[in-house]
């Protein structure tokens, strides 16, 4: 029996209930299917979902079940920049997957979709699916499309710091603020909402092939359609999440990161997404993963192309076969089918075919925008964990969007308890190269883990810092930051952490191939591992922890309960 028809058993208003709104008799009889969206007018990534929910819903029903639409709305993290409301965007990812738990659970469905496009809403709703544990299948909302001269949103950071330094009109920055969103769908970039949309996928959670489609195409519509008719059979079926994604699901997206130089928030969101799924999946495991794994996509930030360009090129499945000596092709996925089975179907249906088409109209060949495995833009992964004496829980750096020089080096600690200090100090040249920019109190308990983008951006539009200073804090960056950059440093300032006893001056090195984050000096003058840990506990007897900065509302609940930066960040 499903269980949604045990459940009408024990709670005899459902069925009023249900009538009430308009159910039929035999409505009630049907497997019940979810359809749960963030549609909201929120952002460009959620204000189109509802059709395509509406698409599901009606293909749920034309095959046999009946659906339900639910809606746990996001929020967008590009207009939570610059202020205080960017406090609540980790936050809010834990609490839509409580919300979807309760959709879920309250009224208990056999299967469910699950529309979602962007930076909290995808991983949250992942999270969602391995907590709920009922057949799923997931529909993202696609990119959006690139503006004149393929301007994409990621470029209004930097923009916005030149028009601040006096190096653009105010003309010129209005023109790209008015002309960076063309359409609905995730930013056309390869940030953190583009790169779990293709996790979501290499999950096996999706249909193939369809992360990460420009939203405006029919295409999309048509998965959506296609999506509902599955989880009306997968509902009958009866195989759960939990039982389809397994830990060799979770190594087949890390590899997959790695070859889109994807955002280090995922190191945030698949460790957590993992742990719904009763997977343990560390930093350390991308860590060694990334080591050797190789990194083909050309898309923005790090790359050349807008991530419209990306299903053009073949999206996931293409990726997936430039990889797929390093993948594991016996995972099931949302088809009944495995992996392997998924891939030789598409070589077969003429998908790469219908891809080919509309890459022509950009004038580039696929290996412009993904590359082949034998001549990648790197073989040595894109992200790296770096511990030591600073770090010892570790940090993330993507190291694919580092300078070079940047890559070994001896910096001076300039430590701000804000980003708002820190980026004031940047912009009216108070930072000079050789500097290590230090941002704390911002981690999960410090104030819920905010980007700092504005900071990135402002650093990585001035070349001669871009490729002089460092970047470090136990805040985290945008998927859309590039540069020196260096997050999630664990234990956080707000825990007491060797972050928050770093003085001015002291000597920070920085070793990426070696995998180091460390003291090696204090007040400017080298000094010994044992000088530096008397001298840091002498520090530590003397900190005193901040006060909260939030004790109330959901930021005090997330800030009191949240978990390492290096765990998920999650809400515990």
């Amino acid at each position: 029996m499903l269980k949604s028809q045990k459940v009408r058993g024990l709670a005899p208003e459902m069925d009023p209930l249900r009538m009430g709104m308009g159910w039929t008799a035999q409505d009630l009889e049907k497997p019940q299917v979810l359809i749960e969206s963030t549609y909201g007018q929120s952002h460009p990534g959620s204000a189109h979902l509802l059709e395509l929910a509406q698409a599901a819903a009606g293909a749920a029903d034309q095959n046999g079940a009946k659906s339900a639409l639910y809606f746990a709305t996001d929020i967008c993290d590009g207009m939570s920049q610059g202020h205080d409301g960017i406090n609540y965007s980790l936050a809010s990812r834990d609490t839509i997957a409580n919300l979807i738990e309760i959709h879920a659970n309250a009224t208990t469905f056999d299967a469910g979709v699950f529309l979602s496009s962007c930076d909290k809403s995808v991983p949250a709703q992942l999270m969602a699916i391995g907590r709920i544990d009922i057949p799923s299948i997931v529909v993202t909302g696609g990119v959006m499309e690139a503006g004149p001269d393929l301007l994409t949103l990621e470029q209004i950071g930097a923009y916005s710091a030149m028009y601040q330094r006096g190096e653009i009109t105010e003309e010129q920055f209005t023109f790209y603020k008015h002309h960076a969103c063309p359409s609905c769908g995730a930013c056309s970039f390869m940030g953190t909402a583009s790169t779990m949309q293709i996790m979501a996928e290499a999950l096996g959670l999706m249909l193939p092939g369809s992360a990460l489609m420009p939203a405006t195409c029919e295409d999309l519509r048509q998965v959506a359609k296609k999506a509902g008719a599955r989880a009306a059979q997968m509902a009958r079926e009866g195989v759960t999440a939990r039982q389809m994604v397994t830990e060799k699901s979770f190594e087949n997206a890390v590899l997959v990161h790695a070859a889109i130089s994807g955002s280090t928030n995922t190191l945030l969101h698949l460790p957590a997404i993992a742990r719904e799924f009763g997977i343990e999946l560390t930093a350390d495991t991308f860590d060694r993963m990334h080591r050797g794994a190789h990194y083909l996509l050309d898309i923005r930030p790090a790359g050349r192309w807008p991530a419209e360009y990306f299903y053009y090129a073949g999206g996931v499945p293409r990726v997936m076969e430039e990889i797929k000596s390093m993948l594991h092709l016996d995972v099931m996925t949302v088809t009944g089918k495995t992996l392997g089975e998924n891939l030789e179907d598409l070589r077969q249906n003429g998908f790469y075919d219908r891809c080919d088409q509309l890459l022509q109209k950009t004038g580039l060949d696929r290996t412009d925008i993904i590359r082949t495995f034998q001549k990648p833009i790197g073989s040595h992964g894109t992200v790296a964990v770096l511990k030591g004496n600073l770090a010892p829980g570790g940090s993330v750096v993507k190291h694919s969007a580092v300078p070079k020089e940047m890559h070994q080096a001896v910096l001076k600690a300039r430590p701000f308890d804000s980003e708002e200090e820190a980026i004031h100090a940047i912009l009216t040249h108070q930072i000079h190269p050789g500097d290590a920019v230090f941002i704390r109190y911002e981690g999960p308990k410090g104030s819920g883990m905010p980007e700092m983008f504005y900071t990135t951006e402002a650093i990585s539009s001035d070349p001669e810092l871009a490729a002089s200073i460092a970047l470090i804090t136990d805040g985290r960056f945008s998927g859309a930051s590039k540069g020196p950059a260096i997050g999630h440093v664990s234990p956080e300032a707000a825990e007491g952490g060797p972050i928050a006893l770093v003085e001015e001056g002291d000597l920070i090195q920085i070793d990426i191939p070696g995998r180091v984050l460390r003291v090696c000096g204090l007040h400017g003058k080298e000094a010994s591992e044992e000088e530096i840990a008397a001298e840091f506990a002498r520090r530590k007897q003397a900190w005193k922890p901040k006060e909260p900065r939030y004790k109330t509302g959901i930021l005090g609940l997330f800030t009191r309960n949240a978990a390492s930066p290096m765990e998920g960040g999650y809400m515990d």
